[in-house]
């Protein structure tokens, strides 16, 4: 398919960049797409939460009372949990949330996500910003022209280009990414995605395997 590319100024440039059918055009997967969300959502999770059992609250091990003869139910220590300040019952404990997806499924809901943009007409390919400095003004007029400057947008750079993002960083409806690097999650969560003319070759490579594929990190819980 072929999309129009926009200028800096919202402009027509009057050229236009022929993008890949198979993965600007298929059919959106909805399965493929909910297992990824879900995954990202899980491995942001540091499972560090944890509460005190009996033994590891502060308290005397004394025995309360004698255990016969008091009409009363035996008890153990004041570190029970069924007194007050006592130790917590099966409460949570520090342990991973990862979640690992295959290779294929990742790929088809990154592919799902950016044809459901497209079809949605919610992906933009604006011309290079080639900038020498940063500045905030420069890249707030293109989503003025856009009119993209109220809509939670993810912008997809050529590269790791580190005077555009600067750039960009300060404006709250604005999310810099390298064009390799921006997951599926972050595709979909946007309500447009903007990518430069020369970030395109660059998506269409990851899913080549020419790209280099980042290694999922885990979030490994230590307990106290």
């Amino acid at each position: 398919m072929e999309v129009e590319v926009i200028s800096k100024s919202g402009s027509s440039t009057g050229r236009k960049i022929t993008l890949s059918d198979e993965i600007f055009g298929i059919e959106p997967h909805s399965h493929t797409m909910w297992l990824s969300i879900n995954a990202y959502l899980a491995n942001q999770r540091q499972g560090t939460h944890k509460t005190k059992t009996r033994s590891e609250v502060a308290g005397s091990t004394k025995k309360m009372f004698r255990q016969k003869g008091t009409g009363r139910a035996r008890q153990g220590d004041i570190k029970s949990p069924l007194h007050p300040g006592g130790g917590t019952m099966h409460g949570p404990m520090p342990h991973k949330y990862t979640q690992k997806l295959p290779r294929k499924v990742k790929q088809l809901a990154r592919k799902s996500a950016l044809s459901e943009k497209m079809a949605n007409n919610a992906f933009v390919v604006v011309e290079d910003m080639n900038m020498t400095a940063p500045r905030t003004r420069t890249v707030q007029e293109v989503l003025n022209a856009l009119k993209l400057n109220t809509k939670q947008a993810l912008f997809l750079t050529a590269g790791d280009n580190n005077t555009l993002y600067m750039s960009g960083r300060n404006i709250p409806t604005l999310t810099m990414l390298a064009a390799d690097k921006a997951s599926m999650y972050e595709i979909w969560k946007s309500r447009a995605v903007i990518a430069e003319e020369s970030a395109i070759k660059i998506i269409e490579d990851s899913f080549a395997g020419m790209a280099h594929e980042l290694p999922e990190v885990e979030h490994i819980s230590i307990p106290s």
